[in-house]
């Protein structure tokens, strides 16, 4: 090929750099093409999954107000963090969802964008509320916190989510742009061909892995207001652990999934019945990884720690281990390094007046 290069006059040379260039091109806008349409093809298929199941309820007959009881009207929602094995946990709503007798559905955003419009976050409340036939429903996506007190709903839905250490998120992240997962190989990915390390993209101040593309666990719990997705503020820190203690029902941690799905099916059966075995025993526990992942060096990790970025996801981390470790603490016992629930461990009693 070398020796083609030389012998080839320079126009020839050019002609062929520009041909190559627009044959590139041409198969880029043909890829782009390929992936609207299957995205509009995906919207097509749940649209139709939809009204199935509405016409499946409406030929059952009406369904009456007085039929939802507590169980049957409750809504889960997983406000996903992209890298803490949310795609491993989901697997496992979506095996147990007809087992369990409850939908699944996941809320697909435009471009993954975490923040909704004003009046998508009415439609999506009206729609998490008032939709019987989806209910009991967990639903799953990249969003972040939204306050349905906000909106005058009587019930509130149950907020779950998983954090991860944020460097091992963003490690994870940044491979995953290069070079996608197991999951869908054959996937093509924003970074592809991008064959620099973590470690080098770090050395160089890339903007890839610059301190600021820590900050994501922050705003997630935050919510849809403007500080909260203001790089390093100290407000939104604060308002995400509020609502991590007071608007979330249980946030595990990436490095101890297994005991947030123990704990979720001990509380909230209705859903998570079977999820613990499920989780060891089967396939799509692990399902997926990131492909061509390299650790980083203890120099580049000691890099980003500098950062008061870092310092702050950081904290916010440690806040929500605390936290799930003090809920497991007095959940489960311990014995011979295995962990079981506890048993109801309260009772009435003194119950006046005395039935004659």
């Amino acid at each position: 090929m070398g020796l083609l290069r030389i012998m080839m006059p320079p126009k020839l040379q050019l002609l062929a750099v520009v041909a190559f260039a627009v044959a590139m091109l041409f198969l880029e806008n043909q890829i782009q093409k390929l992936e609207e349409s299957r995205s509009k093809l995906e919207r097509a298929i749940a649209r139709h999954e939809v009204r199935e199941i509405e016409q499946r309820h409406t030929m059952d007959g009406p369904r009456q107000e007085a039929v939802l009881d507590e169980e049957e009207d409750m809504v889960i929602i997983y406000n996903r963090v992209p890298k803490t094995a949310s795609t491993s946990f989901t697997n496992i709503a979506y095996d147990l969802c007809a087992k369990n007798k409850y939908h699944v559905l996941h809320i697909n955003t435009t471009k993954n964008n975490p923040v909704m419009s004003l009046q998508d976050q009415v439609r999506f409340v009206k729609n998490i509320t008032s939709w019987k036939e989806m209910k009991p429903g967990f639903y799953h996506g990249h969003v972040s916190y939204l306050d349905f007190a906000k909106f005058g709903v009587k019930k509130k839905p149950i907020y779950i989510n998983v954090i991860r250490d944020p460097i091992e998120r963003l490690v994870s992240y940044y491979y995953f742009l290069r070079f996608g997962d197991d999951y869908r190989p054959g996937l093509r990915r924003r970074k592809q061909g991008d064959k620099k390390t973590f470690d080098e993209c770090v050395a160089e101040g890339g903007s890839d892995c610059a301190p600021e593309k820590l900050w994501l666990q922050i705003p997630f719990f935050c919510g849809h207001s403007s500080e909260c997705w203001n790089v390093g503020s100290r407000w939104a820190m604060d308002q995400a652990k509020y609502n991590l203690i007071n608007e979330y029902f249980l946030v595990g941690v990436t490095e101890e999934l297994e005991d947030f799905i123990m704990l979720l099916e001990a509380a909230l059966p209705r859903f998570f019945r079977g999820a613990t075995e499920l989780y060891r025993t089967g396939k799509k526990s692990h399902l997926r990884k990131t492909t061509e992942k390299k650790l980083p060096t203890k120099q580049t990790i000691a890099k980003l720690q500098q950062s008061d970025i870092w310092k702050m996801e950081n904290e916010f981390y440690e806040f929500a281990l605390e936290q799930f470790q003090f809920i497991r603490a007095h959940a489960v016992r311990e014995k011979d390094g295995d962990l079981y629930i506890l048993a109801q461990n309260f009772f009435y009693e003194k119950i006046y007046p005395k039935s004659n």
